[in-house]
């Protein structure tokens, strides 16, 4: 092992937790069936890394490291005295020998067997991106439940009620058969796109790089698990463009620069040629869906195209798929060629809900383009305290601050 310091010792087990963290857990739960006993398991390995890496050193392979003790602490809890007095023996389950045929050193990766679990018909249709996007990719229900403008507490309960039916049905962890695969692919489709979004709607330091990393990964494999499938290359399209613009997102000081005011020199080319590539091919299908839609808007939108044939794309995708994100799409796109007081009409008409901020931000801009400052300002306001990303509120203070300059 390697002798580190205190605080070396801690951004390394972080960093583990960071890349590794899904895919350990996927591994560990596909041996014993459990989610939760995973998730402890994994939470007892970290933590006893903080306490021993600082003493002991960083092991030469800290996945290893971390997956052995994850694996002893269960067979522990399933093979220990108090459960032998308290649980009914299940071979299956409590198989000392299951967990030793993990090989440390030749670690498997079971993420997307863990996702097709996740969005098994015996769970909730409405809990299975949210499960899959806490499980395997770390996010949490905090998050989740603003990603989905759902109460934390709400998020959680549901979470840890998913857990218990993964256990108490014993679905199987494995890739479904082919036959099965339409019942469960949109949620798996979904959890991936979740993943990009969640990320995407950071701007500033707060960005997490793990998520657009394994949304980008798992978009991939997607299509390689699904090559036939149209929208799987469509979403892959999708993150690969967006993506592409990341790094151009903010300038030096870590201020956020809209789309049209972007360097295009600074969009990775190889992701944008990747995500067209991947976007000619699921048009090779002839069946349209709302990620190929949803690429192909920002493949026009990279390219400069007439605001026009973006409203008609926008339109498709409301009229497709409808959500609050679309209707905020859709307002924004109208207003550019109809202008502002379209586009408010049809936040009026489709936004319901007072928590969804992009559309508080949308409704900001369009109000000062038409001179009402006072309800400019007040939905700054809420955009502003409805936004977690410092890059995103101080561009968004800034605007509104502008407006008593008028």
């Amino acid at each position: 092992m390697d002798g580190v310091n205190r605080t070396e010792a801690m951004v390394r087990a972080a960093d583990a937790a960071r890349t590794s963290y899904g895919r350990l857990l996927a591994l560990l739960a596909a041996r014993c069936g459990d989610v939760t006993m995973a998730e402890d398991a994994l939470a007892d390995a970290f933590e006893r890394a903080v306490r021993h890496w600082p003493v002991e050193g960083v092991p030469a392979n800290p996945d290893a490291w971390l997956l052995t003790v994850a694996r002893n602490r269960i067979r522990d809890v399933v093979t220990g005295a108090p459960a032998r007095r308290t649980v009914a023996l299940d071979p299956a389950l409590h198989d000392p020998g299951l967990l030793d045929r993990i090989d440390p050193d030749a670690l498997e990766d079971r993420r997307l067997e863990l996702m097709f679990v996740c969005a098994h018909p015996a769970i909730d249709p409405a809990t299975r991106t949210p499960l899959m996007l806490n499980t395997l990719l770390g996010c949490t229900a905090e998050q989740i439940g603003r990603a989905f403008t759902v109460p934390t507490a709400t998020m959680a309960a549901r979470l840890t009620r998913a857990k218990k039916r993964i256990r108490q049905a014993r679905i199987p962890f494995r890739i479904p058969e082919r036959a099965e695969l339409p019942a469960r692919v949109d949620a798996v489709l979904e959890t991936v796109y979740g993943a990009f979004a969640i990320d995407w709607h950071t701007t500033g330091r707060e960005r997490n790089d793990s998520l657009t990393g394994e949304a980008l990964h798992l978009a991939e494999v997607l299509t390689q698990v699904l090559p036939d499938d149209p929208e799987a290359h469509g979403l892959a399209a999708l993150i690969d463009l967006c993506t592409a613009r990341a790094d151009a997102r903010t300038d030096a000081l870590g201020n956020y620069i809209p789309l049209e005011r972007q360097d295009r020199g600074r969009w990775d080319a190889e992701l944008v040629a990747r995500g067209h590539a991947h976007l000619r091919h699921a048009y090779s299908f002839a069946t349209l869906g709302r990620y190929q839609l949803e690429a192909a808007i920002q493949a026009a939108e990279g390219s400069g195209a007439d605001p026009a044939v973006l409203l008609d794309a926008h339109r498709a995708l409301h009229s497709f798929a409808p959500t609050l994100g679309s209707a905020t799409s859709l307002a924004a796109a109208t207003a550019r060629v109809h202008g502002p007081a379209a586009g408010l009409a049809i936040l009026d008409a489709e936004i319901g809900d007072p928590r969804f901020q992009p559309a508080w931000a949308v409704r900001a801009h369009l109000c000062g383009l038409l001179g009402h400052s006072g309800q400019a300002y007040a939905a700054y306001t809420k955009a502003i305290d409805l936004s977690h990303d410092t890059a995103e509120r101080r561009f968004l203070t800034q605007a509104r601050d502008a407006l008593s300059g008028e």
